[in-house]
């Protein structure tokens, strides 16, 4: 495995800072993408929030070094480099993906996939949207600016039971996007149940005045 530091100072900066766990649990996932395999994490391990926000933040700062050319300020390392860096930028990509349940990282993890156009793993993302966040998560997704993410999130919505989407009726932050999902499955579905929804919250938004 080649030094971080070739990887230029802001990804050397970001390594610096992560916690022995965090560190320990991306250098196996790099080392077994060396061999062609990919790193599975247990699924009885805890969710541990900073360990995404770390990983989000290599990644991060990986993939804006590979954008912006060679990370190896030696051009005799420069090709290894980058093959490198790459390499572990995708092992934080797929350890976030097996276990990530924060709505930021799964939109900087599918606009990247995007960007890459990596469409198998932009439809592996969305198919998880609904089993890892919870409705309101994936309502603040369906106002993304990226219209990838915005999109996607708004088709997990309309897959959920209308009852989901009613308890999120009486919100003042998800309301609008939940009604737009219920609308959606009474059109395109024609599904009696979000019909009612929708018929039922009118009637007590009624009641209100």
């Amino acid at each position: 495995m080649m030094m971080i530091e070739e990887f230029g100072p802001r990804v050397a900066n970001v390594w610096s800072h992560l916690r022995t766990t965090t560190r320990n649990l991306v250098e196996r996932a790099w080392k077994s993408s060396a061999g062609g395999s990919v790193m599975q994490v247990p699924q009885s391990t805890p969710y541990d929030p900073r360990a995404d926000h770390e990983l989000s933040q290599l990644l991060a700062a990986l993939d804006e070094t590979l954008a912006g050319g060679s990370p190896a300020a030696d051009s005799s390392l420069a090709a290894d480099s980058s093959v490198e860096a790459r390499r572990l930028a995708d092992a934080c990509a797929g350890v976030l993906t097996q276990q990530t349940q924060s709505a930021e990282v799964f939109s900087q993890l599918i606009r990247r996939a995007h960007l890459r156009q990596d469409y198998a793993r932009v439809d592996a993302l969305a198919g998880l949207l609904s089993e890892r966040l919870a409705p309101s998560e994936i309502c603040e997704l369906a106002r993304s600016n990226n219209v990838v993410v915005r999109a996607l999130a708004q088709e997990a919505l309309t897959q959920m039971p209308a009852s989901l989407l009613m308890a999120l009726l009486r919100d003042p932050v998800d309301a609008l996007v939940a009604r737009h999902a219920l609308e959606r499955q009474a059109t395109e579905y024609a599904s009696d149940e979000a019909y009612r929804a929708l018929r039922d919250f009118e009637d007590f938004s009624t009641e209100d005045f």
